[in-house]
C-alpha cells in the first residue's frame, strides 16, 4: 500500500480527490500485476479519467472519460499519449488552459498544436517544482 509520502510530486500538489484516485487504482495494480512500472502506468490512466495535468498539478476534468487515444484503446493500444493533457476536451478548453499556463502563440494554434504545448508546458512547470 502506497504511503502519502511516496506520491508523485505531481499528486502531493492536487487534491485529495486526485490522491485518492491514484491511490486506490494503484494498490489495486499492485494486487493484480504487482509492485513496480505497470501498477503506475495503470494508476495514471485511472486518475487522466477523472482529472487532467495541469501545470505541475493535476485538477478535475468537466465531464470524466478517457483523456487520450492511448486511454481509449486500453493496453494494447500503440498510440500516443498527451501525457496528461485531455486530448479529448474542445479546443476552447485548451485555449483557456494556454492562457492560465501563459502559452505563447496559443491564439494561432490548432488542437493538436494545443495539445502538445500544453503537454511541454505541464513538463517544464512540474520539472520547476521539483527543483523547488
Amino acid at each position: 500500500m502506497p504511503a502519502r509520502e511516496e506520491l508523485p510530486s505531481t499528486l502531493e500538489r492536487s487534491d485529495e480527490k486526485a490522491q485518492r484516485t491514484w491511490i486506490k487504482a494503484h494498490d489495486s495494480a499492485v494486487e493484480t500485476y504487482g509492485e513496480g512500472e505497470r501498477a503506475h502506468r495503470t494508476a495514471y490512466s485511472a486518475l487522466k479519467h477523472t482529472h487532467e495535468k495541469v501545470g505541475d498539478h493535476w485538477e478535475p476534468k468537466d465531464e470524466p472519460g478517457p483523456s487520450d487515444a492511448q486511454a481509449e484503446g486500453g493496453a494494447d493500444t500503440d498510440r500516443p499519449t498527451a501525457g496528461g493533457v485531455d486530448a479529448n476536451a474542445g479546443k476552447e478548453h485548451l485555449m483557456d488552459l494556454a492562457r492560465r499556463l501563459d502559452v505563447k502563440g496559443r491564439s494561432s494554434m490548432t488542437k493538436d498544436e494545443l495539445v502538445d504545448a500544453l503537454r511541454r508546458t505541464d513538463d517544464r512547470e512540474t520539472a520547476r517544482a521539483r527543483r523547488r
